[in-house]
Protein backbone atom coordinates (compact mmCIF):
# COMPACT_ATOMS: atom_id res chain seq x y z
CA UNK A 1 0.00 0.00 0.00
CA UNK A 2 1.45 3.58 -0.78
CA UNK A 3 3.08 4.83 2.31
CA UNK A 4 4.41 8.69 2.90
CA UNK A 5 7.32 9.95 5.42
CA UNK A 6 8.66 12.75 5.85
CA UNK A 7 11.88 12.88 7.71
CA UNK A 8 13.54 15.98 9.08
CA UNK A 9 17.08 16.05 8.90
CA UNK A 10 18.58 16.83 13.10
CA UNK A 11 20.16 19.83 13.50
CA UNK A 12 23.24 19.24 15.57
CA UNK A 13 23.58 16.06 13.96
CA UNK A 14 23.48 16.52 10.30
CA UNK A 15 23.77 12.58 9.92
CA UNK A 16 20.52 11.58 11.10
CA UNK A 17 16.76 12.39 11.17
CA UNK A 18 15.71 14.19 14.28
CA UNK A 19 11.77 13.35 13.14
CA UNK A 20 9.51 11.18 11.50
CA UNK A 21 6.23 11.78 10.37
CA UNK A 22 5.38 8.62 8.52
CA UNK A 23 1.36 8.09 7.04
CA UNK A 24 0.17 4.89 5.28
CA UNK A 25 -2.69 4.54 3.13
CA UNK A 26 -5.56 3.62 5.66
CA UNK A 27 -4.15 4.68 8.49
CA UNK A 28 -6.55 6.53 10.57
CA UNK A 29 -6.39 10.41 9.99
CA UNK A 30 -6.98 11.56 13.13
CA UNK A 31 -4.51 14.22 13.97
CA UNK A 32 -4.52 13.40 17.46
CA UNK A 33 -2.85 10.32 17.24
CA UNK A 34 -0.07 10.41 14.61
CA UNK A 35 2.27 8.04 13.56
CA UNK A 36 6.04 10.09 14.26
CA UNK A 37 8.91 9.68 15.87
CA UNK A 38 8.30 7.42 18.25
CA UNK A 39 6.40 4.80 15.92
CA UNK A 40 9.59 4.71 13.39
CA UNK A 41 10.83 1.78 15.03
CA UNK A 42 7.11 -0.20 13.88
CA UNK A 43 8.52 0.91 10.40
CA UNK A 44 11.66 1.16 9.96
CA UNK A 45 13.67 3.59 7.68
CA UNK A 46 15.20 3.24 4.44
CA UNK A 47 18.28 5.20 5.94
CA UNK A 48 20.51 3.81 2.62
CA UNK A 49 17.59 6.05 -0.11
CA UNK A 50 16.66 8.86 2.47
CA UNK A 51 20.68 9.33 3.54
CA UNK A 52 21.38 9.23 -0.22
CA UNK A 53 18.79 12.07 -0.74
CA UNK A 54 19.58 14.04 2.25
CA UNK A 55 23.33 13.90 1.57
CA UNK A 56 23.17 14.86 -2.52
CA UNK A 57 19.84 16.82 -2.58
CA UNK A 58 19.06 14.65 -5.78
CA UNK A 59 15.50 13.42 -6.42
CA UNK A 60 15.80 9.62 -6.68
CA UNK A 61 12.66 7.43 -8.48
CA UNK A 62 12.94 3.97 -8.13
CA UNK A 63 10.63 1.60 -10.34
CA UNK A 64 12.00 -1.49 -8.71
CA UNK A 65 13.56 -1.19 -4.97
CA UNK A 66 15.52 -4.49 -4.86
CA UNK A 67 17.09 -3.97 -8.21
CA UNK A 68 18.49 -0.56 -6.62
CA UNK A 69 21.96 -1.21 -5.11
CA UNK A 70 21.07 1.86 -2.52
CA UNK A 71 18.35 0.14 -1.39
CA UNK A 72 18.74 -2.24 1.96
CA UNK A 73 16.22 -5.60 1.84
CA UNK A 74 16.57 -6.25 5.29
CA UNK A 75 14.66 -3.01 6.39
CA UNK A 76 11.28 -4.92 5.13
CA UNK A 77 12.29 -8.39 7.21
CA UNK A 78 9.49 -8.93 10.01
CA UNK A 79 7.51 -6.32 9.30
CA UNK A 80 4.77 -7.49 6.63
CA UNK A 81 5.85 -4.54 4.06
CA UNK A 82 7.62 -4.48 1.04
CA UNK A 83 9.43 -1.65 -1.00
CA UNK A 84 8.28 -1.62 -4.30
CA UNK A 85 8.45 1.67 -6.03
CA UNK A 86 9.76 4.37 -4.15
CA UNK A 87 10.07 8.58 -5.02
CA UNK A 88 11.99 10.42 -2.84
CA UNK A 89 12.90 14.26 -2.84
CA UNK A 90 14.92 17.17 -0.32
CA UNK A 91 13.13 19.21 1.67
CA UNK A 92 15.17 22.40 1.27
CA UNK A 93 14.94 25.77 3.25
CA UNK A 94 14.18 29.87 1.59
CA UNK A 95 18.50 29.77 1.92
CA UNK A 96 18.76 25.93 -0.20
CA UNK A 97 19.92 24.21 2.67
CA UNK A 98 18.76 20.74 3.25
CA UNK A 99 16.25 20.16 6.50
CA UNK A 100 14.35 17.50 5.15
CA UNK A 101 13.53 14.38 3.28
CA UNK A 102 10.41 13.28 1.37
CA UNK A 103 9.31 10.20 0.68
CA UNK A 104 6.34 8.20 -1.60
CA UNK A 105 6.77 4.42 -1.69
CA UNK A 106 4.10 1.67 -3.32
CA UNK A 107 2.36 3.97 -6.02
CA UNK A 108 -1.33 2.66 -6.04
CA UNK A 109 -2.38 -0.07 -8.08
CA UNK A 110 1.65 -1.01 -8.43
CA UNK A 111 2.02 1.52 -11.22
CA UNK A 112 5.32 4.02 -11.42
CA UNK A 113 6.11 7.21 -10.03
CA UNK A 114 6.00 9.31 -13.28
CA UNK A 115 7.16 13.19 -13.77
CA UNK A 116 3.98 14.89 -13.09
CA UNK A 117 4.57 12.53 -9.73
CA UNK A 118 7.71 14.34 -8.86
CA UNK A 119 6.31 17.56 -10.14
CA UNK A 120 3.79 17.41 -7.50
CA UNK A 121 5.82 15.93 -4.88
CA UNK A 122 8.43 19.13 -5.25
CA UNK A 123 5.75 21.63 -5.17
CA UNK A 124 4.65 20.11 -1.86
CA UNK A 125 8.10 19.88 -1.07
CA UNK A 126 8.88 23.63 -1.50
CA UNK A 127 5.62 23.95 0.97
CA UNK A 128 6.74 21.95 3.87
CA UNK A 129 10.42 23.71 3.55
CA UNK A 130 8.60 26.74 4.02
CA UNK A 131 6.36 25.41 6.79
CA UNK A 132 9.05 23.65 8.51
CA UNK A 133 11.09 26.81 7.93
CA UNK A 134 8.68 29.28 9.75
CA UNK A 135 8.01 26.45 12.54
CA UNK A 136 11.93 26.96 13.43
CA UNK A 137 12.02 30.44 13.38
CA UNK A 138 8.74 30.34 15.80
CA UNK A 139 10.09 27.93 17.94
CA UNK A 140 13.89 29.89 17.78
CA UNK A 141 11.48 33.20 18.78
CA UNK A 142 10.15 31.34 21.54
CA UNK A 143 12.96 30.49 22.45
CA UNK A 144 15.05 33.80 22.44
CA UNK A 145 11.82 35.17 24.31
CA UNK A 146 12.05 32.86 27.12
CA UNK A 147 15.82 33.62 27.43
CA UNK A 148 15.36 37.13 27.14
CA UNK A 149 12.87 36.70 29.78
CA UNK A 150 15.18 34.96 32.33
CA UNK A 151 18.26 37.72 31.34
CA UNK A 152 15.53 40.48 32.17
CA UNK A 153 15.06 38.95 35.56
CA UNK A 154 18.43 38.32 36.39
CA UNK A 155 19.58 42.03 35.36
CA UNK A 156 16.51 43.11 37.24
CA UNK A 157 17.76 41.54 40.12
CA UNK A 158 21.30 42.68 39.60
CA UNK A 159 20.51 46.65 38.75
CA UNK A 160 18.26 47.12 41.86
CA UNK A 161 19.98 48.32 44.88
CA UNK A 162 19.68 46.15 48.27
CA UNK A 163 17.08 46.21 50.67
CA UNK A 164 19.38 47.18 53.32
CA UNK A 165 20.82 50.62 51.53
CA UNK A 166 17.06 51.72 51.73
CA UNK A 167 16.41 51.05 54.83
CA UNK A 168 19.62 52.79 55.98
CA UNK A 169 18.43 55.90 53.52
CA UNK A 170 14.88 55.77 55.00
CA UNK A 171 15.73 56.33 58.36
CA UNK A 172 17.66 59.39 57.57
CA UNK A 173 16.96 63.10 58.43
CA UNK A 174 16.13 64.89 54.93
CA UNK A 175 17.23 68.24 55.81
CA UNK A 176 15.67 71.46 53.89
CA UNK A 177 16.29 72.21 50.20
CA UNK A 178 17.42 75.49 51.55
CA UNK A 179 20.39 73.77 53.39
CA UNK A 180 21.22 71.75 50.07
CA UNK A 181 20.97 74.82 47.99
CA UNK A 182 18.90 73.16 45.96
CA UNK A 183 17.08 76.18 44.26
CA UNK A 184 20.40 77.87 43.09
CA UNK A 185 20.99 78.21 39.47
CA UNK A 186 24.44 78.29 40.80
CA UNK A 187 24.14 74.92 42.64
CA UNK A 188 27.75 73.07 43.21
CA UNK A 189 27.54 69.73 44.49
CA UNK A 190 31.47 69.16 45.11
CA UNK A 191 31.35 69.49 49.06
CA UNK A 192 28.15 67.02 49.08
CA UNK A 193 28.69 63.29 49.75
CA UNK A 194 27.10 60.45 48.39
CA UNK A 195 24.55 60.25 50.85
CA UNK A 196 24.22 64.15 50.21
CA UNK A 197 23.14 63.70 46.91
CA UNK A 198 20.24 61.16 47.60
CA UNK A 199 18.98 63.20 50.62
CA UNK A 200 18.81 66.40 48.32
CA UNK A 201 16.81 64.05 45.62
CA UNK A 202 14.08 63.26 48.33
CA UNK A 203 14.22 66.51 49.24
CA UNK A 204 13.06 67.25 45.62
CA UNK A 205 10.61 64.82 45.10
CA UNK A 206 9.05 65.85 48.99
CA UNK A 207 8.86 69.82 48.39
CA UNK A 208 7.51 69.33 44.72
CA UNK A 209 4.21 66.89 46.83
CA UNK A 210 5.03 64.14 44.26
CA UNK A 211 5.38 61.59 47.41
CA UNK A 212 2.33 62.79 48.82
CA UNK A 213 0.11 63.19 45.44
CA UNK A 214 0.88 59.99 43.73
CA UNK A 215 1.10 58.04 47.07
CA UNK A 216 4.88 57.09 46.47
CA UNK A 217 5.71 54.60 49.18
CA UNK A 218 8.93 56.20 50.75
CA UNK A 219 10.76 52.84 51.19
CA UNK A 220 10.34 52.46 47.40
CA UNK A 221 11.13 55.83 46.14
CA UNK A 222 14.98 55.18 48.56
CA UNK A 223 15.17 52.05 46.83
CA UNK A 224 14.59 53.42 43.48
CA UNK A 225 17.28 56.13 44.17
CA UNK A 226 20.02 53.92 45.01
CA UNK A 227 18.89 52.05 42.23
CA UNK A 228 19.20 54.48 39.53
CA UNK A 229 22.40 55.62 40.76
CA UNK A 230 23.91 52.14 41.01
CA UNK A 231 23.14 51.86 37.57
CA UNK A 232 25.38 54.76 36.62
CA UNK A 233 28.90 53.18 35.52
CA UNK A 234 31.93 55.18 37.31
CA UNK A 235 33.25 56.90 33.94
CA UNK A 236 34.48 60.58 34.12
CA UNK A 237 31.54 62.40 33.54
CA UNK A 238 28.57 61.08 32.65
CA UNK A 239 27.71 59.63 36.08
CA UNK A 240 25.43 59.69 38.83
CA UNK A 241 26.61 63.17 39.78
CA UNK A 242 26.30 64.65 36.41
CA UNK A 243 22.73 62.97 36.91
CA UNK A 244 21.87 64.41 40.32
CA UNK A 245 23.08 67.87 38.92
CA UNK A 246 20.72 68.03 36.00
CA UNK A 247 17.90 66.89 38.26
CA UNK A 248 18.97 69.97 40.75
CA UNK A 249 18.79 72.26 37.63
CA UNK A 250 15.34 70.93 37.02
CA UNK A 251 14.09 71.62 39.84
CA UNK A 252 15.84 74.96 40.54
CA UNK A 253 13.76 75.60 36.77
CA UNK A 254 10.89 74.98 38.05
CA UNK A 255 10.42 76.14 41.14
CA UNK A 256 12.36 79.91 40.51
CA UNK A 257 10.24 80.15 37.49
CA UNK A 258 6.88 78.60 38.85
CA UNK A 259 6.77 76.38 35.05
CA UNK A 260 5.55 73.96 37.34
CA UNK A 261 2.04 75.29 37.49
CA UNK A 262 2.54 74.93 33.76
CA UNK A 263 3.41 71.31 33.20
CA UNK A 264 1.24 70.19 36.12
CA UNK A 265 2.55 67.70 38.80
CA UNK A 266 2.33 64.31 36.01
CA UNK A 267 4.55 66.11 33.63
CA UNK A 268 6.73 67.45 36.86
CA UNK A 269 7.38 63.65 37.84
CA UNK A 270 8.10 62.86 34.88
CA UNK A 271 11.04 65.72 34.15
CA UNK A 272 12.72 64.84 37.18
CA UNK A 273 12.52 61.20 36.94
CA UNK A 274 13.66 61.97 33.31
CA UNK A 275 16.64 63.97 34.28
CA UNK A 276 17.95 61.18 36.45
CA UNK A 277 17.75 58.49 34.70
CA UNK A 278 18.93 60.38 31.13
CA UNK A 279 22.00 58.97 30.67
CA UNK A 280 21.41 55.69 32.83
CA UNK A 281 24.22 53.31 31.85
CA UNK A 282 26.40 55.89 30.00
CA UNK A 283 29.38 54.25 28.68
CA UNK A 284 31.41 57.18 28.31
CA UNK A 285 31.30 57.07 24.91
CA UNK A 286 29.07 58.69 22.39
CA UNK A 287 26.10 58.04 19.85
CA UNK A 288 28.40 58.15 16.81
CA UNK A 289 30.39 56.04 18.16
CA UNK A 290 28.02 53.43 18.25
CA UNK A 291 28.42 53.54 14.65
CA UNK A 292 31.59 53.30 14.05
CA UNK A 293 32.34 50.67 16.46
CA UNK A 294 28.98 48.41 14.99
CA UNK A 295 27.86 47.77 18.55
CA UNK A 296 24.84 45.80 19.45
CA UNK A 297 23.06 49.11 20.37
CA UNK A 298 23.66 51.01 17.26
CA UNK A 299 22.01 48.05 15.55
CA UNK A 300 19.40 47.78 18.11
CA UNK A 301 18.56 51.90 17.34
CA UNK A 302 19.63 53.93 14.66
CA UNK A 303 18.90 57.49 15.71
CA UNK A 304 19.39 59.05 19.59
CA UNK A 305 20.70 55.54 20.14
CA UNK A 306 22.16 55.68 23.72
CA UNK A 307 19.39 57.61 24.44
CA UNK A 308 16.48 55.11 23.89
CA UNK A 309 19.51 52.60 26.04
CA UNK A 310 18.77 54.94 28.89
CA UNK A 311 14.91 55.62 28.30
CA UNK A 312 14.91 51.19 28.22
CA UNK A 313 17.01 51.27 31.32
CA UNK A 314 14.81 53.50 33.31
CA UNK A 315 11.68 51.78 32.67
CA UNK A 316 13.57 48.72 33.63
CA UNK A 317 14.14 49.54 36.92
CA UNK A 318 10.71 51.22 37.54
CA UNK A 319 9.07 47.54 36.48
CA UNK A 320 11.64 46.12 38.87
CA UNK A 321 10.24 44.59 42.20
CA UNK A 322 10.64 47.06 45.20
CA UNK A 323 11.39 50.13 42.45
CA UNK A 324 8.35 50.78 41.38
CA UNK A 325 7.32 54.42 42.70
CA UNK A 326 4.86 54.58 39.99
CA UNK A 327 2.78 51.63 41.57
CA UNK A 328 0.00 53.35 42.82
CA UNK A 329 -0.76 55.69 39.71
CA UNK A 330 -3.74 55.19 37.09
CA UNK A 331 -2.88 53.67 34.10
CA UNK A 332 -3.71 56.62 32.36
CA UNK A 333 -1.61 58.65 34.27
CA UNK A 334 0.86 55.64 34.17
CA UNK A 335 1.39 55.72 30.09
CA UNK A 336 1.14 60.06 30.38
CA UNK A 337 3.94 59.43 32.46
CA UNK A 338 6.21 56.83 30.66
CA UNK A 339 5.35 58.94 27.15
CA UNK A 340 6.78 62.67 28.78
CA UNK A 341 9.43 60.31 30.41
CA UNK A 342 10.84 58.96 26.97
CA UNK A 343 10.51 62.36 25.33
CA UNK A 344 12.39 64.03 27.55
CA UNK A 345 14.86 61.53 27.42
CA UNK A 346 15.34 61.13 24.00
CA UNK A 347 15.11 65.24 23.69
CA UNK A 348 18.95 65.15 25.49
CA UNK A 349 20.27 63.92 22.01
CA UNK A 350 21.84 66.90 20.76
CA UNK A 351 19.79 66.22 17.15
CA UNK A 352 16.79 66.43 18.52
CA UNK A 353 17.71 69.77 20.41
CA UNK A 354 18.66 71.23 17.07
CA UNK A 355 15.73 70.06 14.82
CA UNK A 356 13.07 71.51 17.56
CA UNK A 357 15.46 74.85 18.41
CA UNK A 358 14.37 77.17 15.45
CA UNK A 359 10.68 76.51 16.19
CA UNK A 360 11.18 77.02 19.96
CA UNK A 361 13.03 80.25 19.56
CA UNK A 362 10.55 81.36 16.92
CA UNK A 363 7.66 80.79 19.96
CA UNK A 364 9.77 83.05 22.18
CA UNK A 365 10.19 85.61 19.77
CA UNK A 366 6.53 86.00 19.18
CA UNK A 367 5.55 85.08 23.01
CA UNK A 368 7.94 86.81 25.02
CA UNK A 369 7.14 84.64 28.32
CA UNK A 370 5.39 81.73 29.54
CA UNK A 371 1.68 82.31 30.10
CA UNK A 372 -1.00 80.04 31.68
CA UNK A 373 -2.68 79.44 28.38
CA UNK A 374 0.79 77.75 27.49
CA UNK A 375 -0.50 74.82 30.06
CA UNK A 376 -3.67 74.30 27.80
CA UNK A 377 -1.21 73.56 24.44
CA UNK A 378 0.29 70.21 24.61
CA UNK A 379 2.48 71.55 21.47
CA UNK A 380 4.02 74.89 23.48
CA UNK A 381 4.27 72.26 26.66
CA UNK A 382 6.41 69.82 24.73
CA UNK A 383 8.77 72.05 23.21
CA UNK A 384 9.45 73.63 26.41
CA UNK A 385 9.84 70.67 28.31
CA UNK A 386 12.49 69.43 25.33
CA UNK A 387 14.67 72.73 25.86
CA UNK A 388 14.39 72.62 29.44
CA UNK A 389 16.19 69.26 28.98
CA UNK A 390 19.04 70.42 27.39
CA UNK A 391 19.22 73.66 29.32
CA UNK A 392 19.77 71.33 32.36
CA UNK A 393 22.05 68.73 30.37
CA UNK A 394 24.10 71.43 29.23
CA UNK A 395 23.83 73.76 32.87
CA UNK A 396 27.26 73.50 33.75
CA UNK A 397 28.30 76.19 31.10
CA UNK A 398 26.09 78.35 33.54
CA UNK A 399 28.25 77.68 36.32
CA UNK A 400 30.28 80.05 38.21
CA UNK A 401 33.94 80.21 36.54
CA UNK A 402 35.18 77.28 38.86
CA UNK A 403 32.67 75.24 38.46
CA UNK A 404 32.83 75.21 34.70
CA UNK A 405 36.38 74.88 34.52
CA UNK A 406 36.05 71.88 36.49
CA UNK A 407 33.86 70.25 34.77
CA UNK A 408 35.20 71.03 31.69
CA UNK A 409 38.52 69.06 32.58
CA UNK A 410 35.71 66.29 32.90
CA UNK A 411 34.11 66.56 29.78
CA UNK A 412 38.10 66.83 28.07
CA UNK A 413 38.97 63.80 29.69
CA UNK A 414 35.68 61.68 28.69
CA UNK A 415 36.16 62.43 25.69
CA UNK A 416 39.64 61.99 25.27
CA UNK A 417 39.43 58.03 26.59
CA UNK A 418 36.83 57.81 23.36
CA UNK A 419 39.36 59.00 20.92
CA UNK A 420 41.90 56.78 22.77
CA UNK A 421 39.64 53.85 22.11
CA UNK A 422 38.74 54.79 18.11
CA UNK A 423 42.79 54.74 17.67
CA UNK A 424 43.30 51.62 19.95
CA UNK A 425 40.08 49.98 18.90
CA UNK A 426 38.83 51.16 15.56
CA UNK A 427 41.99 52.43 13.94
CA UNK A 428 40.35 55.81 13.43
CA UNK A 429 41.53 59.10 13.15
CA UNK A 430 39.29 61.09 16.47
CA UNK A 431 37.77 64.42 15.52
CA UNK A 432 39.57 67.33 17.24
CA UNK A 433 37.28 67.61 20.08
CA UNK A 434 38.49 63.97 20.85
CA UNK A 435 41.68 64.05 20.14
CA UNK A 436 44.22 64.17 22.66
CA UNK A 437 47.10 65.61 20.51
CA UNK A 438 44.74 68.89 19.90
CA UNK A 439 44.21 69.55 24.14
CA UNK A 440 45.58 72.93 23.36
CA UNK A 441 42.73 73.93 20.78
CA UNK A 442 39.82 73.21 23.30
CA UNK A 443 39.73 76.09 24.86
CA UNK A 444 38.72 77.45 21.21
CA UNK A 445 36.58 74.48 20.74
CA UNK A 446 34.95 75.47 23.46
CA UNK A 447 33.90 78.71 22.66
CA UNK A 448 32.51 77.47 19.69
CA UNK A 449 30.76 74.94 21.64
CA UNK A 450 28.96 78.10 23.58
CA UNK A 451 27.85 80.30 20.27
CA UNK A 452 26.23 77.02 18.17
CA UNK A 453 24.94 75.36 21.30
CA UNK A 454 24.76 77.26 24.07
CA UNK A 455 23.88 81.16 23.80
CA UNK A 456 20.68 80.31 21.46
CA UNK A 457 19.04 78.16 23.99
CA UNK A 458 19.63 80.11 27.31
CA UNK A 459 19.28 83.77 25.52
CA UNK A 460 15.55 82.20 25.27
CA UNK A 461 15.16 81.00 28.56
CA UNK A 462 16.06 84.69 29.98
CA UNK A 463 13.54 86.47 28.02
CA UNK A 464 10.88 83.39 28.87
CA UNK A 465 11.67 84.27 32.53
CA UNK A 466 13.47 87.45 33.96
CA UNK A 467 14.57 84.21 36.57
CA UNK A 468 16.52 82.91 34.78
CA UNK A 469 18.48 85.74 32.99
CA UNK A 470 21.48 84.39 35.71
CA UNK A 471 22.45 81.73 33.65
CA UNK A 472 22.69 83.55 30.55
CA UNK A 473 25.39 86.08 32.24
CA UNK A 474 27.56 83.03 33.29
CA UNK A 475 27.07 82.09 30.05
CA UNK A 476 28.56 85.21 29.10
CA UNK A 477 31.60 85.54 31.56
CA UNK A 478 32.59 81.66 30.69
CA UNK A 479 32.87 82.44 27.02
CA UNK A 480 34.85 85.32 27.86
CA UNK A 481 37.64 82.77 29.65
CA UNK A 482 37.50 80.43 27.60
CA UNK A 483 38.64 83.36 24.42
CA UNK A 484 41.30 84.50 27.04
CA UNK A 485 42.40 80.66 27.30
CA UNK A 486 42.13 80.34 23.47
CA UNK A 487 44.43 83.72 23.00
CA UNK A 488 47.03 82.40 25.42
CA UNK A 489 49.15 81.00 22.97
CA UNK A 490 52.62 82.15 24.31
CA UNK A 491 50.81 81.75 28.38
CA UNK A 492 50.71 79.21 31.20
CA UNK A 493 48.26 76.08 29.80
CA UNK A 494 44.91 75.57 31.12
CA UNK A 495 45.68 72.48 33.11
CA UNK A 496 42.52 70.36 32.70
CA UNK A 497 43.69 67.88 35.50
CA UNK A 498 43.08 64.92 33.14
CA UNK A 499 45.27 62.47 34.97
CA UNK A 500 43.51 62.88 38.37
CA UNK A 501 39.40 62.84 39.69
CA UNK A 502 38.34 65.73 41.64
CA UNK A 503 38.12 65.31 45.15
CA UNK A 504 35.07 64.82 46.39
CA UNK A 505 33.44 64.24 49.91
CA UNK A 506 32.29 61.22 49.21
CA UNK A 507 32.77 59.46 52.19
CA UNK A 508 29.74 57.29 54.42
CA UNK A 509 28.07 56.53 50.69
CA UNK A 510 25.11 54.25 51.93
CA UNK A 511 25.17 52.51 47.90
CA UNK A 512 27.39 50.41 46.52
CA UNK A 513 29.92 51.13 43.99
CA UNK A 514 28.51 52.27 40.75
CA UNK A 515 29.00 49.66 37.92
CA UNK A 516 32.36 49.25 36.85
CA UNK A 517 33.34 50.90 33.07
CA UNK A 518 33.92 47.97 30.40
CA UNK A 519 36.95 49.24 28.48
CA UNK A 520 36.14 47.60 25.59
CA UNK A 521 32.90 48.60 25.39
CA UNK A 522 31.57 50.97 22.71
CA UNK A 523 28.75 52.90 23.18
CA UNK A 524 27.58 56.56 23.35
CA UNK A 525 26.24 59.96 24.67
CA UNK A 526 24.55 63.03 23.73
CA UNK A 527 27.04 65.45 24.18
CA UNK A 528 27.13 66.35 20.85
CA UNK A 529 30.96 66.12 20.57
CA UNK A 530 30.56 65.60 16.52
CA UNK A 531 28.80 68.57 16.38
CA UNK A 532 31.20 70.83 18.12
CA UNK A 533 34.62 69.23 16.36
CA UNK A 534 36.85 72.20 14.50
CA UNK A 535 38.16 70.25 11.22
CA UNK A 536 40.63 72.44 11.59
CA UNK A 537 44.37 72.38 11.20
CA UNK A 538 44.39 76.53 12.22
CA UNK A 539 43.31 76.66 15.88
CA UNK A 540 40.76 79.78 14.72
CA UNK A 541 40.49 78.85 11.29
CA UNK A 542 36.99 77.97 11.11
CA UNK A 543 35.40 79.14 14.54
CA UNK A 544 32.81 81.54 12.64
CA UNK A 545 29.93 81.96 14.82
CA UNK A 546 26.88 81.16 12.62
CA UNK A 547 24.91 84.31 14.18
CA UNK A 548 27.25 86.56 15.14
CA UNK A 549 31.26 86.97 13.66
CA UNK A 550 34.15 85.07 16.52
CA UNK A 551 37.30 86.48 14.64
CA UNK A 552 38.95 89.58 14.28
CA UNK A 553 42.69 89.21 12.93
CA UNK A 554 42.78 85.32 13.65
CA UNK A 555 41.84 86.76 17.04
CA UNK A 556 38.99 85.67 18.60
CA UNK A 557 37.35 88.79 20.34
CA UNK A 558 34.93 89.70 23.02
CA UNK A 559 31.30 90.28 21.29
CA UNK A 560 29.84 93.20 22.14
CA UNK A 561 27.36 92.61 24.89
CA UNK A 562 24.55 94.14 23.14
CA UNK A 563 25.05 92.38 19.98
CA UNK A 564 24.28 88.99 21.61
CA UNK A 565 22.16 86.88 19.13
CA UNK A 566 18.67 88.15 18.92
CA UNK A 567 15.50 85.80 18.89
CA UNK A 568 14.54 87.74 15.82
CA UNK A 569 17.58 86.76 14.03
CA UNK A 570 15.83 82.95 13.69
Amino acid sequence: SLRLQVLLVHEASKGSFSRVFDLEAGDDTDLGTPRTSPYESRFPINIGITGYVATTGETVNIPDAYLDPRFDPSVDEGTGFKHNTILCMAIKNSEGRIIGVIQLINKFDELLFTKNDENFVEAFAIFCGMGIHNTHMYEKAITAMAKQSVTLDVLSYHASASLDDAQRLRTLRIPSSAHFSLHELAFDDIEMTDDDTLRACLRMFLDLDFVERFHIDYSVLCRWLLSVKKNYRNVTYHNWRHAFNVAQMMFAILTETQWWKIFGELECLALIIGCLCHDLDHRGTNNSFQIKASSPLAQLYSTSTMEHHHFDQCLMILNSPGNQILLNLSSDDYEKVVKVLEDAILSTDLAVYFSKRKAFIELVSTERQVTPNWGECEDRRGLLRAMLMTACDLAAITKPWPVERRVAALVAGEFFRQGDLERQNLNLTPIDIMNRDKEDELPAMQVKFIDTICLPIYEAFAVLSPALQPMLDRVKSNRGHWIDLANNDGGEKFDYGLDKEPERNDKSSISSQNVDDTENTYEGDSSGAVSLSSETNSKYENLENPVVGLLCNNVLTLRDPNKFCQLNDY
